[in-house]
């Protein structure tokens, strides 16, 4: 069913969903707010960008023009919608398409490249989830992990910036993977449901022929050990509509 909801606590922004689709979560809320895009970089894209919030959030975050590309034809249109119902089509292209394809065609364009992917591998199982959309979006099976990377060197000028988010139990794979198309990881974030466990998500940034040298951010953490939600995260929580089922 399609519906048009809040996005952050910003006054009329609305995004269109659809409960048969994946809603937007947190990751989608953090790398939108913790991407470190710099007043040079003149052009982001946003890949796999769903029903396109990234996009949206990142117009009252900075003054850049984004592109957000989707393979899925279902999502593209419900992003364009919310786009135009937003009035922005100005500041956001939403571009249907196979970023295999899309980043062949725009070689050395951008300088900001964003993502939130797939998480899981296929040999992890694909039937978790009983619509072919809802598996496209968690599991690798259009695109993967060392495709995504390579995409993004191709469309990445030399210094631009890969950002993504993603399971942390993947970390050191995704190091190995940057670095196997010369992106040279340069920053970090963990996100903690509590300190005293593990990390659920990290945000990582790497930089194409950057030089080597990396920083860790502080923590996000969701909870403190008494349970109660953190200053941070709570600002993060009155900001968003989060279907949290892809945590």
């Amino acid at each position: 069913m399609e519906r048009l909801d809040d996005v952050l606590g910003y006054k009329n922004l609305k995004i269109y969903q659809n409960s048969d689709f994946f809603s937007f979560s947190l990751d989608s809320i953090i790398l939108a707010n913790y991407s470190s895009i710099r007043l040079r970089d003149r052009k982001i894209v946003d890949f796999c960008t769903g029903n396109g919030v990234i996009p949206l959030i990142l117009t009252k975050k900075c003054k850049q023009n984004i592109i957000g590309v989707e393979i899925q034809e279902k999502l593209a249109s419900l992003a364009e919608k919310s786009v135009l119902y937003n009035h922005l089509e100005n500041r956001i292209s939403i571009i249907c398409d196979d970023i295999k394809n899309f980043s062949n065609n725009h070689l050395n364009e951008f300088d900001f490249v964003l993502c939130n992917p797939p998480y899981f591998k296929l040999e992890e199982g694909s039937t978790v989830n009983d619509s072919y959309e809802k598996r496209v979006a968690r599991h690798e099976i259009l695109i993967n992990l060392e495709e995504i990377c390579d995409c993004a060197k191709k469309v990445l000028k030399d210094n631009g910036v890969l950002s993504i988010v993603h399971r942390s139990t993947r970390l050191v794979e995704i190091f190995e993977i940057f670095r196997l198309y010369g992106i040279e990881p340069k920053r970090i974030k963990f996100i903690y449901e509590t300190l005293d466990r593990e990390p659920i998500l990290v945000l990582i940034e790497g930089q194409k022929c950057g030089r080597m040298g990396l920083k860790i951010d502080k923590p996000l953490i969701k909870y403190d050990l008494n349970g109660q939600m953190t200053d941070e995260y709570s600002r993060l929580q009155k900001e968003v509509y989060c279907d949290s089922k892809k945590l």
